[in-house]
């Protein structure tokens, strides 16, 4: 297993990071709020997790090490695979998500694209006693002030894309939400976690 990755970062999606290792760039896919983290040409360190399947091998980043542990813990409950369990990663940090299934919160849950009602059963049911309570972690990017306020922008909208949404339908969501991200700016932080959950609200409204 590739537990971490360390080295320059060389190319940026919206979905994914380019960190060269000793020569050889390694494409790590990361939620939006650890992508917002990372600059071209700069050193990187992140945890990681390998996916195996039969026909392929894919690299997850995380901000820390709590992140990469709830990714891992996520996908022991039924119907939640790796690409769900970066989605609801990216949605709510490690200590939402405790907090929202130790105390039932089906609401909180539903907020991630492919998660429905049973499905946030089934999560609470199998995960509330193996997440346990929230511990009080801060994962980088995703709290108030991490990453850049003039860029949470094109954050939320990489975000929605890599959620499944369209581009057209992100971009609305992102006007919708825009009079949120300059209350938080005038507050002294940007949080594209926030940013992001009220995005989603505004497209299930639609």
């Amino acid at each position: 297993m590739i537990a971490s990755v360390r080295g320059r970062v060389v190319g940026l999606t919206p979905g994914t990071a380019v960190v060269e290792v000793g020569g050889v760039g390694m494409e790590v896919h990361c939620a939006p709020a650890t992508l917002a983290t990372l600059r071209i040409g700069a050193e990187a360190s992140l945890p990681t997790a390998l996916v195996v399947r039969e026909d392929s091998l894919t690299l997850f980043g995380f901000a820390d090490d709590d992140q990469r542990y709830v990714f891992q813990l996520l996908q022991t409950a039924s119907g939640v695979g790796p690409k769900l369990a970066q989605a609801m990663l990216a949605v709510h940090p490690p200590d939402e998500l405790r907090r929202a299934v130790s105390t039932d919160d089906l609401a909180a849950l539903t907020q991630v694209p492919g998660i429905g009602r049973k499905g946030a059963q089934r999560i609470v049911l199998e995960l509330k006693e193996r997440l346990g309570a929230p511990v009080g972690s801060t994962s980088a990017g995703a709290g108030h002030g991490a990453p850049p306020s003039g860029s949470w922008r094109d954050q939320v909208h990489s975000g929605l894309v890599g959620l499944g949404w369209s581009a057209r339908e992100a971009e609305g969501a992102v006007d919708a939400v825009a009079a949120l991200a300059q209350e938080q700016h005038d507050a002294g932080g940007t949080d594209v976690h926030v940013l992001l959950r009220a995005a989603l609200r505004s497209l299930s409204r639609a």
